[in-house]
C-alpha cells in the first residue's frame, strides 16, 4: 500500500534544557532565531527572519551559505497556545525553486526539569523528503535550538 501525500509525516521529539516559555520563545522569536540558525555554523551565512507571531500572521525565514543559495520558508500560524502548541502551515522552497507545503504541529511539555519539544509534519510528497527532514532537517534543528538554550542558560 503506497502513502498518500496526507499520510507521508513524521513524529520527533527532543529533551530541551530549558522550560516551555524558554523552548517556545526561542523557536517562535525572530532575533532569538537568527542567533540559532547559525549556532553551530564556522561560517556565518544569509540568516534573514520576520515573525508575527499571531493567528493569521507569518514567519518568513531566508537562508543559506549565500546570496546565490538562499532556502525560504513562511510559515502561516494556524493556531498558538504560548508555551504549549504551535500549528502552522509551512511552504518551503530550496534553490532551485522546487516548493512544498506540509503542515507543522509544534507541542512544548514540561518533562524532567525540562521540555520534551515534540514536532508532527505531514504532508511530504514523497517519503524520500520526509526521510531528508527526519535524517537532517529537524535533527540539526534541534540541535541548534539545543545550543542556543545551553548558551543562553550560561549567560
Amino acid at each position: 500500500m503506497s502513502e498518500t501525500t496526507e499520510t507521508i509525516g513524521l513524529r520527533m521529539s527532543r529533551q530541551l534544557p530549558a522550560t516551555p516559555e524558554e523552548a517556545f520563545d526561542a523557536y517562535t522569536d525572530a532575533e532569538k532565531q537568527k542567533i540559532w540558525f547559525s549556532i553551530l555554523d564556522e561560517e556565518p551565512g544569509v540568516v534573514e527572519i520576520e515573525v508575527d507571531l499571531r493567528v493569521g500572521g507569518t514567519q518568513t525565514a531566508v537562508w543559506g551559505p549565500d546570496r546565490d543559495t538562499l532556502f525560504r520558508e513562511t510559515q502561516t500560524f494556524l493556531e498558538i497556545d504560548r508555551p504549549h502548541r504551535l500549528v502552522t502551515e509551512s511552504t518551503g522552497s530550496d534553490p532551485s525553486g522546487q516548493e512544498m507545503t506540509t503542515h507543522v504541529v509544534v507541542t512544548f511539555e514540561p518533562n524532567d526539569g525540562g521540555t520534551l519539544m515534540t514536532v508532527e509534519q505531514t504532508g511530504f510528497p514523497t517519503p524520500e523528503v520526509r526521510d531528508f527532514f527526519e535524517s537532517m532537517v529537524w535533527v540539526g534543528a534541534f540541535d541548534r535550538i539545543e545550543a542556543y538554550l545551553v548558551r543562553s542558560a550560561g549567560a
